[in-house]
């Protein structure tokens, strides 16, 4: 049994798909999405099951392989995103490596920006040339390193836009032509700006990857990730790989994901808002060294920010005078506000990158991406934005007695 009306779907608002896009009903006709909580299924008859392991009739065989509860919420994702399909995975970073892992072969070469989170420097530094992949970095922001990094031919490009921590902005657009003239397809992370503010694939990025366990959720209880892309190239490449490898989304995870999606315009854009408060005290707070919010015009791609996104969203990143001693007085001073590595969460989150999420990466190569150890990254979530200032006044008292 389907949603009872389906001819005005097309012309659905995304605060609209969120609610409703891809929602079968049972003929028991409830409310809420069902749970599946089943490892398998069974068959009317012998003939059934061969058929269904050819290919000849469509029918669930296992949930490693495919689950109503986790088919509504790819449906609603890829909806929401624009994209013609999208398979969930168990994490984010089991999205951005399937992402990868699906796609490329030994004597492939992959471009990507330096500006990643830690786990996805370490696969496209570490993990790929295991497998005799050649990897090269460039410096997301400079144009003239794509095009030279881009003039051989290459597998995959991967990037993120706004970057974890520094919220570097990329030009999606420009890249992704000089990676299609290499023959690479273009893997965007597109996690901090989330689904609400950023669309990659309309930007010309071939597959969008998200750790759903962020504003997806976004309310700190399961872990799950997503890709999405070309239904050819999610089918013949990606299926093949990940239900053989079991990168698989519980059916539970997944109902809780199709609850989240459900009030993802609301949240971000709550959090976004204290966001850009936040960011403005910042900006003129005592024992601030720098600040980076893509919705303030002091950003240093602002007006590619405001081309690309259509917010600047929930993150902000920051440095405090005193080094990594000024950021740690400064967050064990916080009362309200927690520290830890997630983000895009309900609750206030801060974590200081260069011991924690970038913490494997070269203290050098941390530098060179800004990451400073007075860096601290500020997830903002949806408590009073003036509690959140004055929480964080508590830090700035804490850093002015060193």
């Amino acid at each position: 049994m389907s949603n009872s009306d389906t001819s005005s779907q097309s012309t659905w608002r995304p605060a609209t798909r969120q609610l409703h896009a891809g929602l079968e009903r049972t003929a028991y006709g409830e409310t809420s999405e069902p749970v599946f909580l089943t490892s398998g299924f069974v068959y009317d008859s012998a003939e059934q099951a061969a058929q269904t392991f050819t290919g000849e009739v469509t029918h669930y065989q296992y949930s490693r392989f495919g689950n109503p509860t986790v088919a509504a919420l790819e449906r609603r994702l890829a909806d929401l995103e624009g994209a013609e399909a999208c398979v969930a995975t168990s994490t984010g970073m089991g999205a951005v490596s399937s992402a990868l892992l699906s796609h490329v072969k030994a004597g492939d070469r992959v471009v990507a920006s330096s500006a990643l989170f830690g786990s996805c420097h370490w696969i496209v530094a570490n993990l790929l040339p295991r497998y005799g992949v050649t990897t090269v970095f460039v410096d997301g922001t400079n144009m003239d390193e794509w095009a030279e990094a881009l003039s051989e031919p290459t597998a995959a490009v991967l990037l993120e836009s706004p970057s974890n921590p520094m919220l570097e902005i990329l030009d999606i657009a420009a890249i992704s032509a000089l990676a299609h003239k290499a023959g690479a397809i273009v893997v965007v992370d597109n996690v901090f700006a989330s689904p609400v503010y950023q669309k990659p694939l309309e930007l010309g990025a071939d597959v969008v990857v998200y750790s759903c366990t962020k504003h997806i959720d976004g309310q700190g209880r399961v872990l799950g990730g997503a890709v999405l892309g070309r239904a050819q190239w999610i089918t013949e490449t990606l299926q093949p790989f990940t239900r053989n490898t079991g990168n698989a989304l519980s059916p539970f995870n997944a109902w809780v994901m199709l609850k989240g999606l459900e009030t993802l315009s609301l949240r971000v854009d709550a959090m976004t808002r204290n966001a850009a408060q936040v960011a403005d005290y910042l900006a003129s707070a005592p024992g601030i060294v720098t600040v980076r919010y893509p919705g303030r015009a002091d950003h240093p791609q602002y007006a590619l920010a405001q081309r690309q996104m259509s917010a600047g969203g929930t993150l902000v990143a920051f440095e405090v005078a005193g080094g990594r001693e000024g950021a740690f007085a400064f967050m064990n001073a916080l009362k309200l506000i927690a520290i830890s590595n997630n983000l895009g969460d309900s609750r206030s989150l801060v974590t200081h990158p260069g011991t924690t999420t970038h913490s494997k990466i070269a203290p050098e190569a941390r530098a060179a991406l800004g990451i400073n150890e007075g860096t601290i990254r500020f997830s903002v979530g949806l408590e009073d934005a003036q509690d959140l200032i004055d929480d964080l006044a508590r830090g700035f008292a804490a850093l002015a007695a060193l």
